[in-house]
C-alpha cells in the first residue's frame, strides 16, 4: 500500500480518520484531509500500539487500525488461511490462557495454537468441538472465568524457556535479523551482523540469518523464517535515529524473557528499553528483541556477543533462584 501522511487528502484519509475517531483519537481536521490534528492522532495511536511513531500511515499502522476495530463478539472467529487478525482474537487468546488453555502468544493472530486451545476448552466443557469462537463459546468462557488473576499460559511458557536455556551460548540457535528498510541500512546492519555471527560461532552458538546479503524480504517473511528454523532467541539490528532495545509488549501481554534480554543489552550498551508490537516482535514465537542505533559496525557485534554471554549466565542464575 502507499504511505499516507501530512498533506494528503481523499477517501483513504476519510477512512483513516473515521477509524481513529472510533478508537477515541479525535481530530479537528476536515474529513478527508490529513492535517496536523490527524497526524497527532496517528502518532498517539502508534504510541499506544507499540508501533514506530512517525505520524505516517503505512502497512503496519493501517493493519493495526483495522485490527483495533474488532471487539470480542463482533464476529465468529475460526481458523483459516489467511489467518484472522484483530483485537478480538487477542482478547480471546488472553482469556483462554488465563483459564489454562494454551492459546500461544497473545498476538491477535488466530493460528494453530489458538485453534488447539479452543478445541481443548470445548472438549473440557463438553461442547461441540468445531474450533469456532461464537456466542456459545464466549458465553461458556464467561461462565468459567472468575476474573482470575492467574498467570497466563504464555508467561508460564516463557518461564519454561528460561529454565531450558543453557548457562552459555553454546548450542543456542540465535536468529539474527539485519534490517533492510533501505540499501544504506541493509549494508550497515549486515556488516554488524556478520561480525556478531563470528563471535557467536566462537562461543559454540548457531547463528541463523534472516536474509542473504543481497536480499531484502519483508519483515513478516523474516519472522516466518525464524519460526520455521526453530530459533531459541531472536536478535534484530536496525539503523535509526532513536536508539533503543525493544521487546514484545501490548496492552494484553508482555514477553518477560524478551524484557529480560532487552534489559541486559540495554544496560551493557547504554540504551533505553521499550515494549513494542512491531511485526517481528509480534509474529515470532521465540523471545525477540530489536536493537536500534546509529552506532553500527563490527565493534557493536563484539559488544552484543559479550552482552549475550552475561544474559545466559544471569538467566541460569535466575532460574536457580526461582521456585520450581
Amino acid at each position: 500500500m502507499r504511505l499516507y501522511r501530512l498533506g494528503d487528502s481523499g477517501a483513504p484519509i476519510r477512512d483513516i480518520r473515521t477509524r481513529l475517531v472510533a478508537l477515541g483519537y479525535g481530530t479537528d481536521d476536515p474529513p478527508g484531509e490529513f492535517g496536523p490534528s490527524t497526524e497527532e492522532a496517528v502518532r498517539a495511536f502508534q504510541r499506544r500500539r507499540g508501533l514506530d511513531v512517525d505520524g505516517i500511515v503505512g502497512p503496519d499502522t493501517w493493519r493495526a487500525l483495522y485490527e483495533a476495530g474488532y471487539r470480542l463478539g463482533d464476529r465468529i472467529l475460526f481458523y483459516r488461511r489467511p489467518m484472522l487478525r484483530g483485537d478480538d482474537v487477542a482478547e480471546l487468546q488472553r482469556r483462554l490462557n488465563a483459564l489454562g488453555f494454551d492459546a500461544g502468544k497473545v498476538d491477535g493472530i488466530f493460528g494453530p495454537d489458538t485453534l488447539r486451545a479452543i478445541l481443548e476448552f470445548q472438549e473440557n466443557r463438553g461442547l461441540a468441538e468445531d474450533g469456532t469462537a461464537g456466542p456459545g463459546l464466549l458465553a461458556e468462557i464467561g461462565l468459567v472465568a472468575r476474573e482470575t488473576r492467574k498467570t497466563g499460559r504464555e508467561a508460564i511458557r516463557e518461564r519454561e524457556w528460561l529454565r531450558r536455556l543453557p548457562s552459555s551460548a553454546a548450542g543456542a540457535r540465535i536468529f539474527l535479523d539485519p534490517g533492510c528498510g533501505d540499501p544504506d541500512e541493509a549494508g550497515q546492519t549486515w556488516e554488524t551482523t556478520e561480525a556478531l555471527a563470528v563471535h557467536l560461532k566462537e562461543r559454540g552458538a548457531i547463528p541463523l540469518f534472516s536474509r542473504s546479503v543481497d536480499a531484502a524480504p519483508p519483515e513478516r517473511i523474516r519472522a516466518r523464517r525464524a519460526n520455521r528454523l526453530g530459533a531459541d532467541l531472536i536478535l534484530a539490528l536496525r539503523f535509526g535515529p532513536t536508539p533503543e532495545v525493544a521487546y514484545f509488549a501490548s496492552s494484553r501481554s508482555r514477553s518477560e524473557a524478551g524484557a529480560l534480554l532487552a534489559g541486559r543489552l540495554g544496560a551493557d550498551l547504554a540504551l533505553p528499553t521499550a515494549g513494542k508490537a512491531t511485526t517481528l516482535l509480534t509474529e515470532t514465537r521465540a523471545p525477540a528483541v530489536v536493537l536500534t542505533t546509529t552506532d553500527l559496525g563490527p565493534d557493536l557485534g563484539k559488544r552484543v556477543a559479550r552482552s549475550l554471554d552475561r544474559f545466559f549466565e544471569e538467566a541460569a542464575a535466575l532460574v536457580q533462584r526461582s521456585p520450581t
